[in-house]
């Protein structure tokens, strides 16, 4: 079932944005060569606690941890350990935040210390694709809008879309519906309607689009042994265009 949200369950899912944003945005100082994916777990789960938030990823359908951190090949999903992270690894970091029952759901990539030409061609492309996306997210277009705009743009790069794993609707619980795909065609599927809140997180690969699972169930990593990059926002779609619930500011 879709749920179409008012003004005033929009704005409290903001301000649930807006500290997840801020997560993020202490990520780019905390994340260096050196430290755990498992530091960047205990450094997110005690910052959406200390302020007043709760780590809504723990729990949900059986995950046990407040984020997925995926390291280079990972596509998403990936379990915080201990190994230590190296100069030049591409980590994606997802976690979605409850806040006084309102939520919000973002992921956002990083290189740790140096980058790579390559690493700095996919993280643009893969941002860009977002935004491209966010832009078809607008009353009286449909899903396929979104998808098609994102995989015209990313094929155009040389670059693959993931196929298995997609946007969703959010709200009340964490998935909900509508799917929202990052590939497709233009002017097919639901028509998208004023109170909707979904997430746009196109998954973009160096290689093939195609996916394998880990033993653990959970993590997914690109078939080829290629990197891949994600970005991911919560939106609204409103009648003045889509309202990004999970900007960075600068972002």
């Amino acid at each position: 079932m879709i749920t179409l949200k008012s003004t005033r369950e929009i704005d409290a899912m903001a301000e649930s944005g807006a500290l997840l944003a801020d997560v993020h945005i202490a990520l780019r100082d905390f994340i260096k060569p050196g430290i755990t994916s498992w530091d960047i777990e205990e450094f997110v789960d005690d910052y959406i606690t200390k302020h007043g938030g709760i780590a809504a990823q723990k729990g949900f359908e059986g995950y046990e941890y407040a984020t997925c951190v995926s390291i280079n090949d990972e596509i998403c999903h990936g379990f915080p350990r201990k190994e230590a992270l190296k100069d030049g690894d591409l980590i994606k970091v997802d976690m979605c935040v409850d806040l006084k029952g309102a939520l919000s759901d973002s992921c956002w990539s990083y290189v740790v210390g140096k980058s790579t030409p390559e690493l700095d061609h996919l993280m643009a492309v893969t941002k860009k694709a977002l935004y491209v996306g966010i832009e078809q997210a607008q009353v009286g277009n449909r899903i396929g809008d979104i998808g098609h705009a994102i995989q015209t743009y990313v094929e155009s790069e040389d670059l693959a879309v993931v196929r298995e794993f997609i946007g969703h609707g959010i709200g009340p619980t964490i998935h909900e519906s509508p799917a929202v795909p990052h590939y497709g065609e233009a002017g097919k599927g639901l028509r998208l309607k004023e109170g909707m809140v979904i997430t746009i997180e196109p998954m973009v690969n160096t290689g093939t689009w195609k996916s394998k699972m880990d033993d653990n169930g959970w993590t997914a990593r690109t078939k080829d042994g290629g990197l891949s990059c994600q970005f991911e926002h919560t939106l609204a779609i409103t009648k003045e265009g889509p309202r990004v619930l999970t900007s960075q500011k600068d972002q």
